[in-house]
């Protein structure tokens, strides 16, 4: 049997990682600037989280949610501290598609409407309920989702006119554009969308799958605009490349039993792997590392003739060139040995570095594009 071929693959064989390096078969040493989609949120292979999987392994490794797990009511305690929403509750999943669908899920069963507004050019996972969630047609896969979607840009006026219809359960939104290409409007834009679905009575979803978890300089992208969203989806950098999602659910939403289902969710190896996460981004404060770095590598970029535009925060940065960057992608993989990210749009690099890499590294990716 073969791999089912999905993925265009670069040759590169990664055996070990540390840190903000990788070394393939032969020995020869990368520098990992996008994480595997911003997934290696406090480096790889940091001792302390192998330190915690290691001894959750000599305990126990799983069992299922009809049982008391005390790690995931320590993680929800953990994680409400750092993110400033000790007030919600926390529903743990698999991945951040699984989270969004739940979130969907949860929408529609509050306000009993099945109508979703999502941004053009968002992303929001690959699974039947999400799937149609991106208005990218290389992604959408033919079928449809359960809810009918209406994509919409960054404009209030668009906005309200489809929230004064009545059927809009929730507004799924990306505080800062991923896959789009770190696109993000002014947090007024954010406020001003706030209060409209306030007012027609539709919910917020936070997807903080790729922004959240210190990335922007804040615990959760959204919070730069002082918003509070209903619901908020994570997991990529949340488990530092062990697979686990979650959606933070406001207090006024109230849980019952067989509302929501996982069976691997919330296993104790992804909690010990997430909680890790949140003791080494205390500890080592890599959420005031990322906001300095981010201000840091972009002040540089922005002095390059070649970057036609820097936009992003803390180390979610996207670079806008005038062509397609597949060749620079190529040259920085091949020649400097630089992992980095694209785009749907064809001119964007984006970088998604661990929250913990330091400036040498990124002078490194700077000095490679002079």
């Amino acid at each position: 049997m073969q791999l089912f071929d999905v993925y265009p693959l670069y040759p590169v064989t990664p055996v070990r990682a540390l840190g903000a390096k990788l070394w393939d078969e032969t020995g020869a040493e990368y520098l990992d600037l996008y994480g595997g989609h911003a997934v290696i949120s406090i480096g790889h292979t940091h001792p302390h989280y192998v330190a915690r999987l290691k001894a959750q392994l000599e305990q126990i490794a799983f069992y299922s949610n009809s049982v008391r797990i005390p790690i995931q009511e320590e993680l929800a305690k953990k994680l409400g501290e750092l993110s400033g929403y000790e007030d919600y509750n926390l529903f743990l999943c698999n991945s951040g598609a699984e989270a969004n669908e739940n979130a969907l899920k949860v929408a529609s069963f509050v306000t009993g409407r099945d109508k979703i507004l999502a941004f053009k050019g968002s992303f929001h996972g690959r699974t039947s309920g999400a799937v149609a969630l991106t208005d990218n047609p290389k992604i959408v896969a033919p079928f449809n989702a359960s809810h009918k979607v209406a994509f919409v840009g960054y404009n209030l006026e668009e906005i309200e006119q489809h929230l004064a219809q009545g059927d809009v359960a929730a507004i799924i939104f990306e505080p800062i554009q991923g896959v789009g290409g770190i696109i993000m409007p002014e947090d007024a834009f954010w406020r001003g969308m706030a209060d409209l679905a306030a007012k027609h009575g539709a919910l917020l979803i936070a997807d903080e799958v790729q922004a959240g978890y210190g990335r922007s300089g804040k615990f959760f992208a959204h919070q730069h605009a002082g918003i509070r969203p209903q619901l908020i989806s994570i997991a990529k950098g949340m488990g530092n490349g062990f697979p686990i999602g979650g959606l933070l659910v406001a207090p006024e939403i109230k849980a019952t039993h067989g509302m929501l289902g996982t069976t691997f969710g919330g296993n104790h190896l992804a909690c010990a792997a997430a909680m890790a996460v949140l003791e080494v981004i205390e500890q080592e404060k890599l959420i005031d590392n990322a906001a300095q770095l981010g201000e840091q590598t972009m002040a540089a970029l922005r002095q390059n003739p070649k970057i036609k535009t820097v936009r992003g925060r803390g180390l979610m940065i996207g670079l806008v060139f005038d062509a397609p960057i597949k060749a620079l992608r190529d040259q920085l993989l091949f020649e400097h040995r630089i992992f980095i990210g694209t785009a749907s749009a064809p001119n964007v690099l984006r970088l998604l570095p661990p929250l913990n890499t330091e400036m040498s590294d990124l002078q490194v990716f700077i000095n490679a594009l002079i």
